[in-house]
């Protein structure tokens, strides 16, 4: 039997264990923000206007825009990443119908069920078609400020010598960035999947093993490269850096394996 999900109603109405202190404005915002995200405005996965300029929209201090952000981190509707931004973590409507069925109506799977059944090659095959076309679209639609939040975090993936697990963190969430910046709201949902099962436990320790300080390095110089071809605009460059990056990221799985 399905089990209906209110996915309206924002989550501290009904849970005020976690209800942190807030100024009234500031919750306002919060419910404000909820609405656009329960009503898809902004996807899961997706990251949200910075702080800025949510400031001007509402007409509030950045201090009272944080505190609206971080009340909505608190119930998990937003992730809040340094260096990145907010994005999307409340499931809208689709996912969470999945999550409460299990997963096994119309043959539909939660992240959690993907990252048990899927295989490096079928891992390998998702990103090969859907890296390319998101590093185009990226390429050609990144704005000003995307290259320069892209640039600072390849700064802090490039200042990794030997720590694997943050090393893979960020760049996931360089090319989750690259995602974003394609300012299409599907390919960035369908990316965000793939970026949450790379997340999941399984698949994180066996990353971790392959991510030796060389590998880290000879990474590194593949995403200054990429970075670099799209800053100029080079769409076929920044195809043929990413399809490298998939085709040694399948080499290794396979030596791995």
């Amino acid at each position: 039997m399905t089990q209906t999900i209110d996915v309206t109603t924002p989550p501290w109405v009904n849970d005020i264990s976690r209800h942190p202190l807030t100024t009234p404005q500031a919750k306002e915002i919060a419910t404000a923000i909820f609405a656009r995200i329960s009503s898809g405005a902004y996807t899961f996965g997706t990251r949200i206007p910075a702080e800025r300029d949510l400031a001007v929209e509402f007409e509030a201090t950045r201090a009272t825009i944080r505190q609206a952000l971080e009340f909505l981190a608190t119930y998990d509707v937003v992730s809040r990443r340094a260096g990145s931004g907010t994005f999307v973590s409340h499931r809208g409507p689709a996912l969470q119908k999945i999550e409460a069925n299990g997963g096994q109506q119309s043959g539909q799977l939660t992240i959690h069920q993907l990252a048990e059944t899927a295989s490096p090659f079928a891992m390998n095959v998702a990103e090969s078609i859907l890296e390319p076309e998101m590093v185009r679209l990226a390429t050609i639609y990144m704005s000003t400020r995307d290259l320069s939040e892209l640039s600072q975090q390849l700064a802090q993936i490039e200042s990794i010598v030997t720590e694997s697990d943050r090393f893979a963190s960020l760049e996931d969430d360089f090319m989750m960035m690259i995602a974003l910046g394609t300012h299409n709201s599907l390919i960035a949902a369908m990316y965000a999947i793939l970026h949450e099962v790379r997340r999941q436990p399984q698949w994180a320790s066996s990353r971790m093993q392959m991510l030796t300080p060389s590998k880290i390095r000879s990474t590194q110089m593949l995403l200054r490269s990429l970075y670099d071809a799209i800053a100029r605009r080079d769409v076929e460059t920044a195809v043929e850096l990413i399809k490298l990056h998939v085709a040694s990221t399948h080499e290794d799985m396979i030596y791995e394996s």
